[in-house]
């Protein structure tokens, strides 16, 4: 029994290091688009003022500089930012989900005994469990049909798969961490243990 209490612990604790470490990845996919979206913001509005009327009449040097450099807003920003939040919020379901961090309405739950909270609880995690497994088979079957015609992005040409295999990179973990909650749930209802790390919910 102490083996199998042993042997949980450590697999609860390399799920939490793997939803950790997707979360990581996607914070710094999601600071990187911040850092873009600034950058082309900037960049179109130097560009605006390079050829506004103003600044060619009061200072047509650097109106010529500006427009000279070449600034300008990033080509196929909006497509980067596309992809790269559709993969950071699939990098973040992992630790939402081991973590129980999905806003809730609890208004009517609260009056019940712990006993039916506790079966919502799991009967709730492996409906979401399920959803996020059709979700990531969905994923593959979009992959595998624009891989299949060779669809790619209208400014910076590069193929739409790429897109579609970072959020499947993030969809199998989120099944994966989804796996181990809709068991430890399953195994918590039956024994009464807990196999989950604390809670953090949203509640509203």
């Amino acid at each position: 029994m102490l083996a199998l209490i042993d042997r949980l612990a450590r697999l609860m604790a390399l799920i939490d290091r793997l939803a950790r470490l997707m979360a990581l990845i996607g914070g710094v996919v999601l600071v990187a688009l911040v850092i873009l979206t600034c950058a082309s913001v900037l960049g179109r509005g130097l560009n605006t003022l390079g050829h506004s009327a103003f600044l060619t009449g009061f200072a047509p040097g650097l109106a010529e500089a500006l427009i000279a450099a070449g600034v300008g807003p990033i080509t196929g920003d909006f497509e980067l930012v596309e992809a790269g939040v559709a993969f950071a919020i699939f990098a973040f379901l992992p630790i939402c989900q081991l973590y129980s961090a999905h806003a809730t309405v609890d208004v009517f739950t609260q009056m019940m005994p712990s006993r039916a909270n506790r079966f919502l609880r799991t009967f709730w995690e492996v409906v979401l469990t399920l959803t996020i497994f059709l979700i990531t088979w969905r994923l593959f079957q979009g992959m595998q049909d624009k891989m299949r015609y060779g669809e790619t992005t209208f400014l910076l040409q590069f193929p739409i798969w790429w897109a579609y295999a970072l959020s499947l990179a993030g969809a199998v973990v989120a099944s994966v961490v989804a796996a181990y909650c809709a068991g430890a749930r399953v195994a918590g209802l039956i024994t009464g243990g807990r196999y989950m790390p604390e809670e953090q919910r949203a509640d509203h």
